[in-house]
């Protein structure tokens, strides 16, 4: 379900498309160890989402060049001439980080491209096609834009130490002219990485369109170390112009003086997940049915090299759908995840008046991946929390809780099991949750290392991995505090 190479690293989704009834999955991989090195794009396909497999290496480095982060297009128009109009070719336009010759300590943007549906690719004799000169030019974005200004390929790239985000536009994929940039703004303490751009309906009405950024950045995120912040606004082929709710702080975090409201500042920030272990984040091209799909890495860089697994190290988060709502008078985004089908035996309980008590729910079975759904009426309860791959000793296991008077939804692991690998690892992560109807919701997916929590329709979002002992499977509710009334809870095992 979380895809993981077989035995190799991982870093960065790369390139997602949808293409031949297939989801293409690339990403950054060492093909000769579990740390990162010798960047290639790894690649693997699914049909739905959820069950994978793995190819061989897609793009390979070599001894001139590694092959950092991009994005793949279909190339339909052949616009590039690499294919037909019939049998349209693949694009990578992916990062080349030089080692050695004529662009030496370099990064700039180049070409790949395929005509058997991705299985194999051929570098272009051309590349680079875009260069800055720079050390830091990197994770290329492609997609078509059709609007106003005409039909052409708009990229957008990142001055990472400069925390800006260029967009250029192409009619061939081989000509580049720059157009605008935008940033420092928000999150600035790191460098900016791997953005994407795509418009969304708002509360799924197609004729009010709006803009959506992802900027991930590392260090400086709101849980620490890596992270990803958006921000939603227009784009009119040119120029992308967040709106005001968007922008926390609109000359960044880090030109606020004050440490307090710096602080603040941060944590108002528009953020993808507010868990440690959700990175890199971007989205499939060409899904057929029109749903915007994410993938993220499921690391941190502050332990990233440090993970108890083997021989593999590194995963990706769920495929997550994408959509914008309104609330409080702004445009956010909501994500749910993409899922299988549920067990038809699913534990259930509904209209359930808890009072300083807790239901046990059924073990966690090895093996499998676990989705816990909720609706809560808080009532005067304290506090109201899940105890997830606990111990039967209570000593060990992952706690998410929700306080009402503090309006705080939680993730802690520090007692999650193996903590001890990295002293960054152990951790606890909260998020304001705002509930406008009066009633907690949540989806709680539960795979063997990793948690991760959609609450309030996918409003906000947290995502840890998590190292339980091979014994650690009890869920346990418990209300503390006063009294809480437990409307519906399922749970069930993905199919």
């Amino acid at each position: 379900m979380h895809y993981t190479a077989r035995d190799t690293w991982l870093n960065d989704p790369n390139g997602l498309v949808f293409h031949g009834g297939l989801y293409h999955l690339f990403y950054q991989n060492n093909p000769h160890g579990n740390v990162w090195g010798n960047m290639s794009w790894g690649h693997a396909t699914s049909r739905d989402l959820l069950h994978w497999t793995e190819h061989l290496v897609a793009i390979p480095c070599d001894a001139t060049e590694d092959v950092f982060s991009g994005s793949v297009v279909v190339d339909h128009g052949n616009t590039s001439g690499f294919g037909t109009a019939e049998a349209p070719a693949l694009v990578a336009v992916y990062t080349s980080f030089f080692k050695a010759g004529t662009h030496a300590d370099t990064q700039a943007q180049s070409l790949a491209y395929s005509t058997d549906a991705g299985m194999t690719w051929h570098k272009y004799e051309g590349n680079p096609v875009l260069t800055r000169h720079s050390a830091n030019f990197r994770d290329p974005k492609v997609f078509r834009y059709q609007g106003e200004q005409g039909d052409y390929w708009v990229m957008a790239a990142v001055e990472a130490q400069e925390q800006k985000v260029l967009f250029y536009r192409s009619e061939d994929l081989k000509s580049w002219e720059f157009l605008s940039d935008f940033g420092p703004a928000n999150a600035d303490a790191g460098e900016w990485e791997c953005p994407d751009l795509f418009p969304l309906p708002v509360d799924g009405d197609p004729d009010t369109i709006h803009w959506v950024l992802i900027v991930n950045v590392n260090p400086g995120a709101v849980a620490g170390g890596s992270g990803g912040q958006y921000f939603v606004g227009e784009f009119d082929g040119v120029r992308f112009v967040p709106d005001a709710g968007s922008l926390a702080a609109p000359g960044g975090v880090s030109a606020v003086a004050d440490p307090e409201e710096a602080a603040a500042a941060l944590r108002d920030c528009l953020w993808l997940d507010w868990g440690r272990d959700c990175y890199a984040s971007v989205s499939f091209s060409e899904v057929p049915d029109g749903r915007r799909i994410i993938v993220g890495w499921m690391n941190n860089w502050d332990y990233a090299n440090q993970l108890p697994t083997a021989p593999w190290r590194s995963s990706m988060t769920l495929a997550r759908e994408l959509g914008l709502t309104t609330a409080g008078g702004s445009v956010r985004l909501v994500q749910r995840p993409v899922l299988g089908e549920l067990s038809g035996d699913a534990f259930e309980r509904r209209d359930v008046e808890l009072r300083d008590s807790n239901i046990r729910l059924p073990d966690a079975v090895p093996g499998s991946a676990h989705v816990i759904e909720a609706e809560i009426l808080p009532g005067d309860a304290g506090r109201i929390a899940f105890r997830l791959l606990g111990s039967s000793d209570g000593g060990e296991g992952t706690i998410l809780s929700y306080e009402p008077a503090g309006g705080l939804l939680t993730l802690d692991r520090r007692h999650s099991g193996n903590t001890a690998f990295n002293p960054k690892f152990a951790s606890a992560e909260s998020a304001p949750l705002v509930l406008e109807d009066g009633v907690l919701k949540l989806q709680i997916v539960v795979d063997q290392c990793s948690v991760e929590v959609f609450a309030q329709g996918g409003a906000v979002v947290i995502s840890d991995l998590v190292f339980p002992s091979g014994g650690s499977q009890e869920f346990l509710l418990s209300v503390e505090g006063g009294t809480a009334t437990i409307r519906k809870l399922t749970v069930s095992t993905l199919a």
